[in-house]
């Protein structure tokens, strides 16, 4: 068994200011790497660049990240990056702005990989910058975690980097959703869920890594009425829910994702639905094919959660996100490639079949 936690993570209100001394520490100049927006409106990007402008550390803003972040945008930033002469990179917002800050400081330190290459397997590991991830979403827990999901629209790709990218600092502070609309939260908040189930519900889990997984399932099950509920999320749950969100990452850092995550990526490049949903919509049908596997783990995640059965997994989940449907043919397209997918397969706590494999997605996506 092997227990490995690279990042120095610090989750506490006001952490950003608390933990000056340690962001300043990093390097000398900082590209920051962040949405257009949501950044801007929680205040995050305001702290960040208060301690840097106190401690006298020139930084350049990119504000340019989308939504599954391209090897285009990466491009981009990885550009302004050098002429900056930037050593360290800051990404500040969802797992898109820390995914790319962590690929582009890949590129920072290899300037003659091409961001279309990213995804092709290298000779050797590769160094890569110093990163500092301050997450304002409370799902995806890529603060610390090793991987980078990146996006390639030329060859239609939406896939992890094999790339180790550790932050060295993650600064968890849950201020920053308190501007977040109720759907984001909800919808970061069940790709959390996701990444404990899938940790639980993989070959890799062991003793010591299952510590994280079921604490944090412990602490989601608390949050989720308020997550259920009509309403705003009361502010007192904010830090709980990015607790719990950095707990779950730190789960797959140790076992990687599954199936829901493998299965929501054509979702997501293909049809546009956001991460948190794409990879919900397959939960309870992967939790319940498992159970034949492990049913003593499913019995577990469903205590831990403070629900019955999987029916009640099924309907709570389909309150969060609702359900989606797509056409009979996009369906089998989807089936047929993941049935190929090994590196996602092979981590099933079962000897999964084709014929399993189709009945997730039958009873996890409706047809128009």
């Amino acid at each position: 068994m092997r227990f490995f936690v690279p990042t120095d993570i610090y989750v506490e209100k006001n952490c950003v200011k608390n933990h000056a001394q340690n962001m300043l520490s990093v390097g000398t100049r900082a590209l920051i790497m962040t949405g257009k927006y949501s950044a801007a409106t929680n205040g995050s990007l305001d702290d960040v660049t208060d301690v840097l402008n106190t401690g006298r550390v020139p930084f350049l803003v990119f504000n340019e990240v989308e939504e599954n972040p391209s090897t285009d945008t990466l491009r981009k930033a990885a550009r302004s990056a050098m002429d900056f002469k930037a050593d360290f990179v800051i990404g500040i917002g969802g797992g898109s702005a820390i995914d790319a800050a962590k690929a582009v400081a890949l590129l920072l330190a290899n300037p003659y990989v091409d961001p279309d290459d990213l995804h092709k397997a290298p000779n050797r590991p590769l160094e890569h910058a110093p990163i500092i991830a301050v997450p304002t979403t409370c799902g995806t827990g890529s603060e610390a975690t090793p991987v980078a999901i990146i996006t390639n629209h030329k060859i239609h790709l939406k896939k992890s980097i094999p790339h180790i990218i550790f932050p060295v600092l993650a600064l968890v502070d849950g201020k920053y959703l308190a501007t977040a609309k109720k759907q984001l939260i909800v919808n970061t908040a069940v790709d959390a869920l996701s990444h404990m189930v899938e940790s639980i519900l993989n070959v890799k889990s062991n003793t010591f890594n299952r510590m994280f997984p079921e604490y944090g399932l412990k602490l989601w099950g608390e949050c989720k009425d308020a997550l259920l509920a009509n309403g705003n999320v009361d502010a007192s749950l904010y830090e709980k829910l990015m607790l719990t969100s950095t707990i779950a990452g730190m789960s797959i850092a140790h076992t990687s994702t599954t199936l829901p995550h493998g299965m929501s990526y054509d979702l997501t490049l293909h049809a546009g639905v956001p991460h948190g949903p794409a990879v919900g919509y397959f939960l309870a049908a992967y939790t319940e094919i498992c159970a034949k596997f492990v049913p003593d783990d499913v019995k577990k995640i469903l205590s831990l959660l403070g629900l019955k059965d999987i029916g009640e997994f099924t309907t709570m989940l389909q309150n969060l996100i609702g359900t989606y449907s797509v056409t009979r043919e996009m369906r089998d397209q989807f089936a047929a490639a993941m049935k190929e997918n090994r590196s996602k397969l092979d981590l099933v706590p079962g000897k999964i079949t084709p014929e399993d494999v189709d009945s997730i997605y039958e009873k996890s996506l409706t047809l128009v």
